[in-house]
């Protein structure tokens, strides 16, 4: 068990949890994931670690309600405790010192963007991080990565914060003024694949994240396959991160919708027994 030690909320949707984990803490690198059973009727949930601190012991995950693992989670409150948390699990971000880092990350994506930020800032690169949400209330952690950004570009696509248009325009606008020799992408799947078409044709080395698509964290299920310059891959033990110029985001995002139908099924059925 693991016990909730601190809990806010960045909009109706989206809350950050700081967690009792303290080896978790201690071992976790930037890129590193965990995963997450709320109660024994939960689903194994990964969320990848925005933040830990090894004095007090915590991990920070940070959890956008969309079905009913993740509205469970988001539920509880401080001195809450979480069934169960394993990690850290994945293979950690290759760090070394590039030149210019270009970091785009939308919506929740920022969070495990982060500590990617601070470690490609103390390699000692010039990271420039473009944020990216559909309006101002989606745009998380702003503050912190400002302290471990040379630059932050805010992009809205209602222009209600920052410069309205998506998040390419962004990134594009820093390739045509200098030199970028990494780019590192996450978010929703349409994104990453749009950003990475972006790169490509720059020839720009880019890095996305596919933790969205993983489910049980250890390669058993085979939920996670991804194709990979025309190999198969599994998120959670090859990745979660992988050369965007290979993957075929096409069929990422067409597996992901693939139990579109029975998730809002089962969170219909949730809602009214939990005011959800």
């Amino acid at each position: 068990m693991n016990k909730i030690v601190n809990k806010q909320h960045f909009s109706a949707n989206v809350v950050k949890l700081e967690i009792e984990a303290p080896l978790i803490a201690k071992s976790r690198k930037a890129g590193h994931f965990v995963i997450v059973r709320v109660d024994k009727d939960g689903e194994r949930m990964p969320l990848t670690i925005a933040d830990s601190d090894v004095v007090r012991g915590t991990i920070t995950l940070v959890v956008q309600k969309m079905g009913v693992s993740s509205t469970k989670l988001c539920n509880l409150n401080v001195g809450d405790e979480v069934l169960d948390l394993v990690g850290p699990l994945g293979k950690a971000t290759h760090i070394e010192k590039f030149g210019t880092v270009v970091c785009a990350g939308g919506g929740v994506g920022v969070a495990p963007m982060l500590p990617i930020i601070k470690a490609m800032k103390e390699a000692g690169n010039r990271v420039v991080s473009i944020l990216a949400g559909r309006t101002k209330d989606l745009i998380i952690l702003e503050e912190q990565v400002r302290e471990y950004s040379d630059e932050v570009v805010i992009m809205t696509d209602d222009g209600s914060y920052g410069n309205k248009g998506l998040i390419t325009q962004g990134v594009e606008e820093v390739i045509n003024r200098e030199k970028v020799d990494m780019c590192v992408t996450i978010g929703p799947a349409v994104m990453m694949k749009f950003v990475s078409l972006l790169t490509k044709k720059y020839e720009i080395p880019t890095v996305a994240s596919l933790n969205t698509i993983m489910v049980d964290g250890t390669g058993m299920c085979g939920a996670c396959r991804v194709t990979v310059g025309g190999q198969t891959k599994f998120v959670c033990v090859d990745g979660p991160e992988f050369d965007a110029h290979q993957v075929d985001f096409d069929e990422m995002m067409m597996r992901l919708s693939a139990y579109k139908d029975a998730e809002v099924e089962s969170f219909e059925h949730f809602k009214p027994m939990h005011n959800a």
